[in-house]
């Protein structure tokens, strides 16, 4: 009966090998095929493909959650809202990063880009608050630029962000969906995958090859609005690219209007007022998604002869330009991908 028992347990341990054995093969075996990821966050929705043996849900998932726990001016407890309250904090890597780049952005575009027109863009309700039915009072757009200004903000090596004032308030909005896209670009990289597109709210990184073994085709957005139907997208131009990051920024999608007067989302740092330079829409090719992104908003702060000097000045960089027309123009830096239709 020992025997048999002791026989038993031998076969049964046999098996769980066995089984353990089947199981490690079959998993260092399965083949990396394209997989796609898509949800909603930061009032806006991302849709990834990836080509990789296993689905990475869960890594997404915890990836952008970091970056909103850094950088999101919606989420009280961000480590940006908890220095917006004036708390004494150190940034982590992911709100450094949003902050030096704000920081040469702001230089390059000789001060029109600016996080910390924050305050004014609450003033004109493109931020949490988004209720207002007239104006801003001159005084008040007056007070609220005494504390504009990243130039004189700062960060020293234990990663303690100065501001200009206590007062003085950050969003990053303008370049936290690029970081957000190179971080899980990063994440992926990490993994071992190396072909993959990530686009969140429009703003995307592409690397390696799509499904077809060749670059990733992507369509740049016209300048339309449709208020039958905010969310369509109306095709402009196809490019084929890879291993870059992209992001087009635009009024045509947030604005509203205000005492009878249709305003859009980019605010000036200099005089508190929305801008209307004729500059429709901005995309930009940049080596990272993060530079992209704030470098779009910047074209879109600009004269576009300044604009695209400021593009042209920079290595790896390109930018098409989209002006009125009939419907429209557009201008493009001399490297900038050939145009499909």
């Amino acid at each position: 009966m020992q025997l048999l028992l002791r026989l038993a347990r031998k076969h049964h341990i046999c098996l769980l090998l066995a089984l353990y054995a089947a199981h490690t093969l079959s998993s260092c075996t399965t083949e990396a095929i394209y997989r796609s990821d898509e949800g909603a966050i930061w009032a806006t929705v991302y849709h990834i493909k990836y080509k990789s043996p296993r689905q990475m849900t869960d890594s997404i998932i915890m990836t952008l959650r970091r970056v909103e726990m850094s950088v999101s001016v919606f989420n009280d407890s961000s480590l940006v809202s908890r220095l917006n309250r004036a708390e004494s904090l150190a940034a982590d890597s992911i709100l450094a990063k949003v902050f030096k780049g704000s920081v040469t952005v702001s230089r390059l575009s000789h001060g029109a880009f600016d996080p910390t027109v924050a305050p004014l863009v609450e003033l004109w309700g493109f931020g949490r608050n988004r209720q207002i039915h007239e104006a801003p009072t001159e005084e008040a757009i007056a007070q609220a630029l005494e504390y504009v200004g990243i130039a004189q903000c700062s960060i020293n090596d234990e990663m303690v962000i100065t501001k200009k004032h206590p007062r003085t308030q950050f969003n990053f909005s303008a370049i936290a969906k690029g970081l957000a896209c190179d971080e899980v670009g990063r994440m992926m990289r990490r993994n071992g995958i190396t072909d993959y597109m990530i686009e969140i709210g429009g703003e995307v990184v592409l690397s390696g090859h799509n499904e077809q073994g060749n670059k990733w085709k992507l369509s740049v957005d016209a300048p339309i609005t449709d208020d039958k139907n905010p969310s369509a997208h109306y095709r402009l131009a196809m490019i084929d690219v890879t291993d870059c990051g992209i992001a087009t920024s635009g009024n045509y999608r947030n604005y509203h209007n205000v005492g009878g007067q249709t305003i859009g989302h980019t605010i000036s740092p200099a005089t508190g007022h929305p801008i209307d330079n004729g500059c429709l829409s901005a995309t930009v090719i940049a080596p990272d998604c993060m530079m992209a992104d704030a470098l779009a908003t910047s074209c879109m702060a600009m004269h576009p002869d300044s604009a695209m000097a400021m593009i042209e000045s920079l290595p790896g960089v390109e930018a098409l330009i989209v002006l009125p027309g009939e419907p429209y123009s557009v201008i493009t830096s001399q490297g900038f991908p050939e145009i499909h239709h």
